[in-house]
């Protein structure tokens, strides 16, 4: 599909929706689990780190598990190119919404509007407590994990705290899925950029999107399951594409 065929649809749109998965934040240096150079295809064990049942039960576990938080790629990482192009979107008030897998914060960093984003796995940049549920600043937490404290618990009741990620056995939160299907069912241009489209249920709102009549571009390094109902498809570097199909 010619470049500036799609940029006519951007310009047209009036619901523009976006999702975004791993391989926008690769090119920001933050790896993905399951590809080639992946966490977990790297770090097998890395895995476990993510599952709450080892999480919550094995202190150990969560000993690793904030050591490893202090050195997470996001801390460095910086939006890149494809990031501040769905952020001069917003700017132009195309943006319906943006809905991501991605845990880095890096769309917001970029300068897209919290209440655009919909964070449907959660971020690492917050921490929870599992116990009541309070809501505190990652960095406050690492700094006490510097200090000495294994296994920190949480200020106010002594609960387990955990980054404000979803992990592996852990229910996804319904009114964050539901505020991600509604807003693709009501958009008019649907953009799948660097996701397999293979992690449901959020792959659903891809399908969701094309039958509530929305044009449909896929924008992935490799072929997903639903390049066949896509009027246009791009496999080039995120970063480099997508300013131009942006580009009033």
């Amino acid at each position: 599909m010619r470049i500036d065929t799609v940029r006519d649809w951007v310009s047209s749109a009036q619901r523009a929706v976006m999702l975004t998965g791993a391989g926008i934040s690769t090119e920001s240096g933050i790896p993905d689990f399951r590809g080639p150079q992946g966490v977990w295809t790297k770090d097998p064990l890395a895995e476990k780190l993510s599952n709450i049942q080892y999480y919550m039960s094995d202190p150990e576990v969560r000993k690793a598990s904030w050591r490893s938080r202090l050195e997470h790629p996001a801390w460095e990482a910086r939006p890149n190119t494809g990031h501040m192009a769905l952020a001069e979107l917003e700017q132009r008030g195309k943006l319906h919404a943006l809905i991501t897998q991605n845990i880095d914060g890096l769309h917001q960093m970029a300068g897209n509007s919290p209440d655009k984003v919909i964070e449907v796995h959660g971020t690492v940049r917050e921490v929870v407590c599992m116990a009541c549920a309070a809501l505190t600043p990652m960095q406050a937490t690492l700094d006490r994990v510097r200090a000495g404290e294994e296994d920190p618990r949480c200020l106010d009741c002594g609960g387990i705290l955990k980054s404000a990620t979803i992990s592996f056995g852990q229910a996804l939160v319904p009114e964050v899925i539901d505020r991600a299907m509604n807003a693709a069912a009501e958009a008019d241009l649907f953009f799948a950029i660097g996701t397999s489209l293979q992690v449901y249920p959020i792959a659903g709102a891809l399908p969701a999107a094309h039958t509530a009549g929305a044009r449909i571009v896929i924008v992935n390094a490799q072929p997903t399951p639903f390049d066949d109902i896509a009027d246009a498809v791009y496999r080039e570097a995120i970063g480099k594409v997508l300013p131009q199909l942006f580009s009033p």
